[in-house]
Formats: structure tokens, C-alpha cells, sequence
């Protein structure tokens, strides 16, 4: 199948190296000219743990291609999948719509034969319609259907969980179009559940999916709070929690609080939602406000730590919200960093991935570390943002030696607390 696909950040291009993989002839679209001739030169422009290997493979066997051309990318296309951002109004919050718009209303001019187009990217109920009358007025004659393909890739896990998917959610209101998605996914038929839905349901569930986990981490969170005033472990807790089928055990790992380019995204544009059809999502109101207050919460833990030490100075380990990707959008230790400068601390920061992303939203405001232990070194609290696995073989005898003032607030619960406090550090947790 001849795919073009619009978008090439981390949803566009780990699709499209996805769908060439499985054998289709793939076109990416970005207007950003050095992003396009980055990944025509072989250069990757995102970290995605598997993906490398998978995009050097499939522009080698010409399976994929990169064009700022939309011409060139949707004029013999079967199907054209928009992949564009639909960052938060940085006013009302509400998804803003005008990459989807520029993108459908470019693309009709170049549509020949019968298309498909799917609205990958996560966008507000009824937008299947807009796109479609927007597609309309440009060309009347078009010959195509628009359907909803909600993405539901993990960051951190988007290759794996492109290929091994635990269900497909398609809005299409033709049987037409149904057949199109229906042969893009043939390699997983049997494998995994399709399903066939209304396309504004389809526009739902995806914001429906999100919130609900945001919801989930939120509870625990609070859960958290709950038990350290109680004297309860929460982490037995959510382990109890879990065991009931109803329930489950994943998003029950309290932290410092939800991010990343989705949850927050997600959660504040289905709440406009419900305030524009006169409807007051209280609960989604609540995690939204709630997981902001809980950012703050955590510095100003990581602040008391060293509230009596002179010119006391922060270790940081973790910029990237979650471990396995470089996107620091939303991530609670960007956060918490932000807040602990606002408070005057002195910070010496490292990710193992983030750093270059985390430098455009830092800036110079803090110091840069060149590996884990050099955060460490000459600092009288060490704080654990991001549980990637680098930080979980941290030599605890090492770091003690380092540290000026032995200290470690590990908000991401990665670290053996029992080995931490024998050898005499002070340490604080979920």
C-alpha cells in the first residue's frame, strides 16, 4: 500500500517506520526542511528505544521516504494519515486545531483516485467532519472518505507497541474505508482486536483512554499521601489494589505526578470540551488541578531537604518525563526544576537521552552534568526524577562518597532503600 503521512514527530515517524516495516511503500511529510533533510541523511530526529536500527533498515530497502513536498507525498497515495501536533491553547487549553486544518486543506488539492485519510493525531470530537468539508471546499471532486485511527503508542515504547498493538480503534462511516484499514493491518489479523466504530466515538475513546489513566495515576498519587500519614505502604497497597481483575495493576506506581505530551494535553482539552456543551467534568477538573499541585509538592519535599544547609546545591537525575524517550513536554521533573529555581536552589542536572530537549526549556538556569556521577559530585541532595534503568545500577557506596551532605529523595522509588540508609544516607521516598 502507498502511504503518505503528514507529521514526522513521535507519532508520524515511528508509524511510518512501523508501516514500512510491514512491507508498504511510505511517504513522510514535514514542512521543517532540516528536520527532512536530517532523516534523508540517515539521521534520526527523536529517541525511540528500537527504533534506530528500524529506520536505517527501511531506508536502505527503499521502504520509506522523507519530502517537504505534499505533492509528492499524497498525489499517489491509498491512504494519507495526519500526524501534526495539537498542542494546548496556551489561553482556554482547548486542542489547537491549526495544523489539522493547514494540513487537510493542503492535502486536497492533490488527492487523485480514491483516498483514504485517517486523523492519527488526538483531536477534539467532530473533527473527522471538519476535515472533511474542509477537504470538500478545496476540491469538490475529490474521490475519498476521511476515517479516525487513534494512536495509542507509548512513549518509550512506540515500536513495541506499534507491532505488538493490544487493540486497533478505527472511526469509519463507509465500508470502503473500513476495507482500506482493514488490509493496512492484515499482518495483525488474529493477533489483536479491531475494532469498527462511529468516527466521533473513535475521536472519544482516545481522550476517554487518557484521561481515565490519568485519573488512575492521580488516585494513587493521593493514595500516597494517604498512606505516608497512616502508616501504610502504598506500594502494598496498589499491589492489592491491582490483584482485582476490575481494577488492574499498571498506572499504580505513585511519582511525582503525570506528564509528557498526552496525559496533561488530553485531560485539559476533554474538560474544555465538556465546559463548551455546558457540562462540568468535576472529576477530570480535579486530576488536572491535582496533578499540577502535586509538582509543587514534590520541590518543595526536595526543598525542606536542604533548608539548613549553606549554599546547598541539588542533584538532579531525570529530565525526560518518563525513562526510554528524549520528550521533555509536560514532564514533572521539568516541573519540579522549575519550581526548586523560582525557590533559589542551585541545581547540577543529567539525563541519559533528554538533555539536548531539556536545555531549550532550561535553559541556562541550571548546570549541566556530563554523566550521573558528575550530577552527584560536590551536591548535599541527590533527587530521582526519572526511572530510567541507568539510575537503578547507581553504586550507593560511590555516591556517598561523592555527596557533600549525604541526601537522596527518590521520587520514582528505583533505589534500595534499605542499603541507602546502611550506609548512612538520609532518605526519602513515596
Amino acid at each position: 500500500m502507498k502511504v503518505g503521512i503528514i507529521g514526522t514527530g513521535y507519532v508520524g515517524l515511528p508509524t511510518g517506520v512501523g508501516l514500512a516495516e510491514l512491507g508498504n511503500d511510505v511517504i513522510c511529510i514535514d514542512r521543517e526542511q532540516s528536520k527532512i533533510d536530517a532523516l534523508k541523511a540517515g539521521k534520526i530526529t527523536l529517541y525511540e528505544d528500537g527504533l534506530e536500527d528500524l529506520f536505517h533498515k527501511n531506508i536502505a530497502n527503499g521502504h520509506i521516504k522523507f519530502t517537504t513536498s505534499m505533492k509528492e507525498g499524497v498525489e499517489n497515495a491509498d491512504l494519507v494519515i495526519i500526524a501534526v501536533g495539537t498542542p494546548p491553547h496556551p489561553v482556554t487549553h482547548e486542542a489547537d486545531m491549526k495544523y489539522i486544518n493547514a494540513a487537510a486543506t493542503e492535502l486536497a488539492e492533490y488527492l487523485q483516485g480514491y483516498t483514504v485519510i485517517a486523523t492519527k493525531s488526538t483531536v477534539p470530537v467532530g473533527t473527522g467532519d471538519d476535515v472533511e468539508n474542509l477537504i470538500r471546499k478545496k476540491n469538490p471532486n475529490a474521490d475519498f472518505d476521511v476515517v479516525s485511527l487513534p494512536e495509542f503508542l507509548r512513549e518509550g515504547f512506540a515500536v513495541h507497541d506499534f507491532f505488538n498493538p493490544d487493540r486497533i480503534v478505527v472511526g469509519a462511516n463507509t465500508e470502503k474505508a473500513r476495507n482500506v484499514i482493514k488490509e493496512l493491518y492484515k499482518p495483525f489479523e488474529g493477533k489483536t482486536q479491531m475494532l469498527f466504530v462511529k468516527r466521533r466515538s473513535s475521536e472519544v475513546i482516545k481522550y476517554a483512554s487518557n484521561s481515565f489513566l490519568a485519573m488512575k495515576i492521580h488516585y494513587i498519587n493521593e493514595m500516597a499521601d494517604f498512606c505516608e500519614k497512616t502508616g501504610a505502604d502504598v506500594f502494598e497497597v496498589a499491589k492489592g489494589m491491582g490483584l482485582d481483575s476490575r481494577i488492574g495493576n499498571k498506572f499504580l506506581n505513585p511519582g511525582p505526578g503525570f506528564g509528557g505530551s498526552c496525559f496533561p494535553k488530553d485531560t485539559m482539552a476533554l474538560a474544555y470540551m465538556a465546559r463548551s456543551i455546558g457540562m462540568n467534568f468535576d472529576l477530570i477538573e480535579t486530576v488536572i488541578a491535582g496533578n499540577a499541585n502535586r509538582k509543587k509538592q514534590m520541590a518543595n519535599r526536595i526543598l525542606e531537604s536542604v533548608k539548613n544547609i549553606e549554599n546547598a546545591k541539588i542533584a538532579v537525575l531525570g529530565l525526560a518525563f518518563k525513562d526510554g524517550t528524549d520528550d521533555c513536554r509536560e514532564s514533572p521533573a521539568i516541573e519540579i526544576i522549575k519550581h526548586l529555581i523560582e525557590n533559589g536552589a542551585k541545581l547540577r542536572v543529567f539525563d541519559p537521552k533528554a538533555m539536548v530537549s531539556a536545555k531549550q526549556l532550561l535553559g541556562i538556569d541550571v548546570e549541566y552534568a556530563n554523566d550521573m556521577y558528575n550530577a552527584i559530585d560536590g551536591t548535599d541532595c541527590l533527587a530521582i526524577l526519572t526511572e530510567w534503568n541507568d539510575f537503578k545500577e547507581l553504586d550507593l557506596a560511590k555516591v556517598k562518597q561523592l555527596m557533600r551532605t549525604p541526601k537522596i529523595i527518590d521520587l520514582r522509588h528505583i533505589l534500595d532503600k534499605d542499603e541507602a540508609l546502611k550506609l548512612g544516607f538520609e532518605f526519602s521516598g513515596i
